[in-house]
């Protein structure tokens, strides 16, 4: 059983800054804001909510197929998923552009300015959904406007059921196009923030939004996780992490450990512990593709902190 993730692919350049921005930007000045921040520490990682999720799913023994467009620069990721066994087939190459990269400079509040160069990214269109065979699971995550729009399309046209994840890209929609996507999604997900926009553009309670879905799923970070299906809120819990090292890609984890559950077939409650668990594993460790289980570790970890065992 093969999962179609549509999303982006992006290298992230993350810096830290070893002071507080807040001394550095004065509020009686911003409207002439020139500053620059010295950054001895710098890291690369491999990111994408694509990429991400498909790095989570593979780790829980899934069939991830990547659909995404990237750059001239791509060639490090593609070796990296040649040696990670990440099919490519549907990584479509636009001459001319940079993969999508996200530089982001962190002070020592953890405060975090971010500037997104979306590249490649904006050419999602390009891919189809029927391009992929064998698919029987899809998630439309964040990625160009015009791909989100007609892989939702398309994934609906085929009779594949799919995750609706608006993520970042939520501002880029009118409250009818995310109602739109809401009426040919099988599920939505998002975390509260994003919940609270959704709620603001379209008008609509989650309750209503639940309505019309198979399941709406709220992330709450350390608070867990809320499923709205079958006519009920089922509260998931987050397992503590065994350090509190970097979110980056925590949402795009739980994501892995929801389409899994869900190509299972598995209820809501042991689908949302597998999620919750994925997410609080990745947190303890850098970027979001760093940390590393078997399916027998997972499933032992699973045992540890909800008492049942699942098979993976």
């Amino acid at each position: 059983m093969k999962t179609l993730i549509c999303g982006s692919m992006a290298y992230d350049t993350i810096m830290v800054f070893k002071d507080h921005f807040k001394k550095h930007i004065l509020p009686e000045q911003i409207h002439i804001l020139n500053v620059a921040f010295l950054v001895p520490e710098m890291r690369r990682e491999y990111g994408g909510c694509a990429g991400n999720i498909a790095y989570n799913l593979q780790l829980l023994g899934g069939h991830p197929l990547i659909m995404a467009t990237v750059g001239d620069d791509f060639a490090p990721y593609t070796q990296r998923l040649e040696n990670l066994g990440l099919a490519q087939t549907h990584i479509r190459h636009v001459p001319g552009n940079f993969t999508g990269q996200a530089f982001i400079t962190t002070d020592l509040d953890d405060n975090q300015i971010t500037a997104f160069h979306p590249g490649a990214m904006s050419m999602s269109h390009l891919n189809h959904v029927n391009d992929a065979r064998e698919v029987t699971l899809g998630i439309v995550s964040p990625d160009g406007r015009d791909g989100m729009i007609n892989h939702a399309r398309e994934f609906a046209e085929a009779g594949i059921p799919f995750v609706f994840d608006p993520g970042q890209g939520m501002p880029m929609f009118s409250g009818n196009e995310l109602l739109d996507f809401i009426e040919q999604a099988n599920y939505v997900t998002v975390n509260d923030y994003e919940a609270k926009m959704l709620q603001d553009k379209t008008g609509k309670t989650l309750a209503d939004i639940a309505q019309r879905v198979t399941a709406l799923i709220v992330t709450l970070g350390a608070d867990g996780s809320l499923i709205y299906a079958d006519g009920k809120q089922i509260a998931i819990p987050t397992p503590k992490p065994k350090a509190v090292v970097d979110p980056t890609g925590c949402g795009d984890a739980y994501r892995a450990g929801l389409l899994h559950g869900i190509q299972q077939g598995w209820d809501w409650e042991t689908t949302g512990r597998l999620a919750s668990l994925m997410g609080s594993l990745k947190i303890a460790s850098r970027g979001g593709q760093n940390h590393k289980y078997t399916r027998a570790e997972l499933a032992e970890l699973y045992k540890q902190h909800f008492g049942s065992r699942i098979k993976l």
